[in-house]
């Protein structure tokens, strides 16, 4: 007969979920890294960052920082505040590393292919490490929790619809291929956590 102690989920420790948000991120960062060199673009708030990085110049980490703020004051109301305080602390530790980025790694060349299912892989294993210690990168899955709450919209048809929307405005300012080759790295992502995120392989919190 299995104990109430040992079917009580393992929960990590806080130094446990700062090194996962840190190496989370830290791949995160290097995925962001490999689709600035290819100009490739993702989803959400970061797909968002990447169009007004690429298209006025600014850092992607500030642009992206910037972007999540309007976001945090839905969430503050609607979401848990340990959540949402890993979810702050992930999206100012991606917004410095990415800015730190060009000064620990340069790339002399990669393959815009290689770059979209390698950094898909780098982004899924990331938010896995984020999620498997409830935490995100907040953004636009914060604004379409909300919806689902709020109004009864699917979160789901919410990101896809802002999904679609940034695939979009990039054909404005991104070659054809690189939306094709970033559409490709969004599919290498959602398998990579599809795989690896079901329920009941892993109960530690």
């Amino acid at each position: 007969m299995t104990s109430t102690a040992q079917a009580a989920p393992l929960r990590h420790s806080k130094a446990e979920d700062a090194l996962a948000l840190l190496s989370g991120t830290a791949l995160i960062a290097l995925a962001v890294s490999l689709f600035q060199h290819a100009q490739l673009l993702s989803g959400g708030t970061a797909g968002i960052a990447f169009l007004l990085h690429y298209g006025t110049g600014w850092g992607f980490g500030p642009v992206f920082f910037l972007l999540n703020l309007p976001f945090y004051v839905l969430a503050w109301r609607r979401m848990d505040r340990a959540f949402l305080l890993k979810t702050m602390i992930a999206v100012a530790l991606l917004s410095v590393q990415t800015e730190l980025m060009p000064h620990l790694i340069t790339f002399e060349q990669v393959r815009p292919p290689y770059a979209a299912l390698v950094g898909g892989v780098l982004l899924g294993v990331g938010f896995l490490i984020l999620f498997r210690h409830r935490a995100s990168l907040g953004g636009v899955g914060i604004l379409a929790f909300w919806l689902q709450e709020a109004r009864g919209w699917r979160a789901g048809h919410v990101q896809m619809a802002v999904d679609a929307l940034i695939l979009l405005l990039a054909l404005a300012t991104v070659p054809l291929v690189q939306v094709a080759l970033s559409v490709a790295g969004a599919v290498v992502l959602n398998l990579t956590l599809a795989i690896n995120h079901r329920a009941g392989r892993y109960i530690a919190n």
